[in-house]
């Protein structure tokens, strides 16, 4: 299995039943494999997936590492709706990763390397992230809300200046953790 491969499976029923949808790598439209977009259960079977509730990789993202979700709680949505998904882009386990509360890399920063339940609590004096750097191997998950709750989001390796670069409506960023189950 590539480093930026897996195997996820998406099911319409509940507790894996019904028409279901297996997909290794990357779909850009479940309707275009003759899957409609319900989904109420899905396995992740190997590698981790951020998954669209539209297609061509829009709307609400969810982040699905390995493991069973018999429903669709369990993956924090709120809706049947699915309509894409691609792997995590993961490149080894090493996670560093600079938080800016201005755009463009600008104001205060604070850097992980580590799972942080409350970013406030780690020196940021807002709870909003404007600008991020992700260095080294991991990919990230940022949640709206202290805990690892809310909304979430995917950051990989790279430079993301905006809170728009991660496809966020607004830079409210409360906690962060790493994507460690992966195999």
């Amino acid at each position: 299995m590539s480093q930026y491969s897996g195997k996820i499976v998406f099911y319409e029923g509940q507790c894996f039943t019904g028409r279901k949808l297996e997909i290794c790598g990357e779909c850009d439209n479940f309707q275009d494999r003759g899957f409609m977009n319900r989904v109420n259960s899905i396995r992740v079977e190997s590698g981790a997936f951020i998954c669209f509730d539209h297609p061509d990789f829009k709307g609400q993202q969810y982040i699905l590492e390995h493991g069973e979700y018999p429903e669709l709680q369990r993956w924090n949505a709120h809706n049947d709706h699915m309509g894409s998904c691609r792997p995590i882009r993961m490149h080894g386990e090493h996670y560093r990763m600079e938080l800016f509360e201005g755009a463009n890399f600008a104001g205060q920063c604070v850097e992980l390397c580590d799972d942080c339940p409350f970013l406030q609590g780690k020196g940021l004096s807002k709870n909003c992230v404007n600008s991020i750097r992700v260095y080294g191997d991991g990919a990230w998950v940022l949640y709206e809300e202290p805990n690892f709750r809310g909304r979430m989001y995917i950051v990989e390796r790279g430079n993301y200046a905006a809170h728009t670069d991660w496809q966020a409506e607004t830079p409210n960023i409360q906690s962060v953790r790493r994507v460690a189950n992966y195999f």
